[in-house]
């Protein structure tokens, strides 16, 4: 078992009871009200069925939250934020600003909430209301960084439920995805068909901020949504049964807003594109971090030292991705491909999609494409944050690698042991907050 799954299962305690914090709790005046709100007395059922709420405001969550709420026909949505203080920075901010191709455009049409145990004192400006005034979250999209998404989501999990979708955005590799998924879900929601619907949101846009609730968009790509787990997978049910509305809501949210060029797609597909993704994420991540360099610094010339370390990397990176599509666990996954391939067929075209010279081509071609952006664990380094994502990058190919080991889902069968010593340590290095120049990385990782 993982240690992510291993440590959020130790404690049996149930799902805490959460309050809903606004600005008006801090006796904080509004100087407009949000068309996105509405009081416990007025909502509706359809709001509860509409509301978008959205965890997390870094670049990736203003992005998604400007863009849903400005186009025709929005859902009220909600921000929910992180800590105390953001209330009362909201409070006197413009609201999202997102620059785009030189312009900046702003809205402030949101309810902002923050969501703790704590409950607001007797005295304070407004009544205490609980989360999601009691009831069930319909659609939630988790835009914080990866290594906290699924924590924070479980510390909500007594507001999901069956008919609850989580659309989650963040770098690196879902969770959910076999072969853990189901142990957290049936973990975590014993009854089957009582955990909430996953929905994976790979998110190739390039941004950066520049304050607290301001971003630039520098570097337009695309998005690709899919599910990961659905809680009809997990029922006995009769044959035709179909997920609950909130999939496809919370999916055409997502994919209505036309600058996101957001699209649906099997959960084979974006199983794939997220491997790929992670691919390049495992590689520029950590070694611009440690080189302190933009992306262009990796890819100077073909056979550099940072391309030599890269190749290292992906020597261990393909056999992981390779030894994963011939697992048997993974069969439920190769079984939802649209074209309703035959699953030995596709796993040899997967094997060679994932050889070590396609990876490679792949990774020069990407990083060359945002030679000029910082990654974001160069950002988060250099912002002096005490986590970074290297866990759920560099780790999740680690701790992969001893599933595999170990013999995956068929007992016995395993690839035989992957040497992943390049990835631990760039990990150690990573953690450590270690910066060195390419001599220092030649002598760290070529010495052999």
């Amino acid at each position: 078992m993982p240690s992510w799954l291993s440590s959020l299962l130790e404690s049996n305690d149930p799902a805490p009871k959460l309050y809903a914090w606004t600005p008006a709790h801090l006796g904080l005046s509004t100087s407009t009200q949000s068309s996105s709100s509405s009081t416990l007395s007025t909502r509706q059922a359809d709001d509860a069925n509409r509301r978008l709420y959205i965890l997390g405001l870094g670049n990736l969550g203003r992005m998604y939250a400007m863009y849903i709420r400005t186009r025709a026909n929005p859902p009220p949505v909600t921000l929910i934020v992180h800590r105390k203080e953001l209330l009362a920075q909201w409070n006197e901010s413009n609201g999202i600003e997102i620059t785009y191709k030189g312009e900046v455009q702003t809205c402030k049409d949101f309810d902002i909430e923050w969501w703790t145990e704590e409950k607001p004192p007797p005295e304070a400006a407004a009544p205490a209301r609980e989360a999601a005034d009691g009831g069930k979250l319909r659609n939630l999209l988790v835009t914080t960084k990866a290594q906290v998404a699924l924590p924070e989501v479980d510390r909500m999990r007594r507001y999901l439920d069956a008919e609850s979708t989580v659309a989650f955005a963040q770098n690196g590799m879902s969770k959910l995805w076999p072969p853990h998924g189901a142990a957290y879900m049936a973990a975590r929601f014993p009854r089957p068909g009582d955990g909430f619907n996953a929905v994976l949101c790979v998110t190739n846009h390039g941004l950066y901020s520049t304050g607290a609730f301001s971003s630039v968009f520098a570097s337009p790509a695309d998005a690709y949504l899919g599910p990961v787990l659905l809680q009809q997978q997990r029922q006995d049910s009769s044959a035709g049964a179909s997920p609950p509305p909130s999939v496809a809501y919370l999916t055409e949210q997502i994919t209505s807003a036309a600058i996101l060029e957001a699209g649906a797609f099997s959960s084979l597909d974006v199983w794939v594109l997220q491997l790929e993704k992670l691919v390049i994420n495992t590689c520029i991540n950590p070694l611009t971090a440690i080189l302190r360099c933009k992306t262009g610094g990796l890819f100077l010339t073909p056979d550099g030292v940072p391309a030599q370390v890269m190749d290292r990397m992906l020597d261990a990176t393909s056999r992981i991705l390779r030894a994963l599509v011939a697992d048997p666990g993974c069969e439920p996954i190769l079984a939802t491909d649209a074209r309703g391939r035959a699953i030995p067929s596709i796993r040899a075209e997967l094997d060679a999609r994932f050889a070590r010279a396609r990876l490679r081509d792949m990774l020069h071609r990407g990083g060359l494409r945002v030679k000029d952006n910082k990654s974001s664990m160069l950002q988060d380094v250099e912002a002096g944050k005490p986590t970074t994502e290297i866990r759920d990058f560099n780790g999740w190919l680690v701790d992969m690698a001893a599933y595999l080991g170990d013999g995956g889902a068929a007992s016995g069968s395993g690839s035989g042991s992957i040497d992943v010593s390049v990835h631990e340590k760039v990990i150690d290095l990573v953690e450590r907050r270690v910066v060195m120049n390419e001599e220092q990385l030649a002598a760290h990782f070529l010495k052999d």
